[in-house]
Parts: C-alpha cells; sequence; structure tokens
C-alpha cells in the first residue's frame, strides 16, 4: 500500500472518529435553548383545579360617566356597517346580578377593537380583575374574538395571576 494511501486512511479515520466523538457529546450535552420544562409540583401545583365563575360584564358606552371610550378609529369607520376600524378602552364594572348598581365583584380593564367588516366581530384584550371574596387581587387575563351578536360565545383565558395563576 502507498504511504501517500496510507497517510489518507489514517488522517481519514481521526477525522471521522473526532466527528462521532463530537456527535456524542453534543448528543449527550444539555440544551442551553431559551426554554426548560419545568415540574407543576415545583409551583405547588398538585392537580388542575376548575372554577365557575358567573359575574355580568356592564360595558356602558354612553350616559354621564362611560366606562367604554373610544380612542381611535379610520377615516372609513363611520361608514362601516360593523364599525370596523373603533378602537375601545374600558373598564367595566363586573357585577353579581345584571342590575349594573349590584355588588362589584371586579373589573373588565383593556382594549377592543371592531376586527372584522362583515359581522360585528372584536378583538378582546382585557385583564378580569376581581375585587371580592376568595379572588380579590386576582385577575384572569382573555385574548380573542367577540362575535356580538352570536347567542353563545366563547372567549378563550390565556393567563392570570394570583388565585388564576397558570388559567387557561
Amino acid at each position: 500500500m502507498p504511504k501517500t494511501f496510507s497517510k489518507l486512511l489514517s488522517s481519514t479515520f481521526f477525522f471521522l472518529s473526532t466527528l462521532l466523538l463530537f456527535s456524542i457529546k453534543l448528543a449527550s450535552a444539555k440544551p442551553h435553548g431559551f426554554s426548560n420544562s419545568l415540574s407543576p409540583k415545583h409551583f405547588g401545583l398538585k392537580r388542575q383545579k376548575l372554577s365557575h365563575l358567573h359575574f355580568y360584564f356592564h360595558d356602558i358606552v354612553s350616559e354621564r360617566n362611560p366606562t367604554a371610550i373610544r380612542v381611535a378609529s379610520a377615516a372609513l369607520t363611520n361608514k362601516s356597517e360593523t364599525g370596523f376600524g373603533t378602537v375601545v378602552m374600558v373598564d367595566d364594572p363586573l357585577t353579581a346580578t345584571p342590575d349594573q348598581n349590584s355588588k362589584l365583584v371586579g373589573k373588565a380593564q383593556g382594549i377592543y377593537a371592531s376586527a372584522a367588516q362583515d359581522v360585528v366581530g372584536l378583538l378582546m384584550v382585557m385583564n378580569l380583575a376581581f375585587v371580592e371574596g376568595k379572588y380579590n387581587g386576582s385577575a384572569l387575563s382573555l385574548l380573542g374574538r367577540n362575535t356580538v351578536f352570536s347567542m353563545v360565545r366563547e372567549m378563550p383565558i390565556v393567563g392570570g395571576s394570583d388565585f388564576f395563576q397558570f388559567a387557561r
């Protein structure tokens, strides 16, 4: 066997061995990415909790003290049948009964915007901040689509704080 071929074979073997060892080292290394898996037990979560909340949301857009105020709109918004382009800031009361003067259990604070041209469909981004009972100081974070004239609507809860930590 010529010396050159033997040298080539030896260096190829060395390269492949080094590559294999390096690959094994990478495969066994701990990830240093931006995320890690966490145990629910680490946060004191033992099992999934379910809460049934029943309250009334009062979006007062007129009267002497409105709780929902238009803060932006597009030039064509007033010509739109759906109010497309309207942006509203809210600090709406949440009450125990349909009567807006009944016991205050919290506030809905955030923004909604008319985001559909064919139906009255709102993009809602808000916190439901509770001020009553065992939920006092806790909040649920809501983000989603609200088709206003639908009889039944389901709003996504994307998080929460205090009692509602990790809510969904």
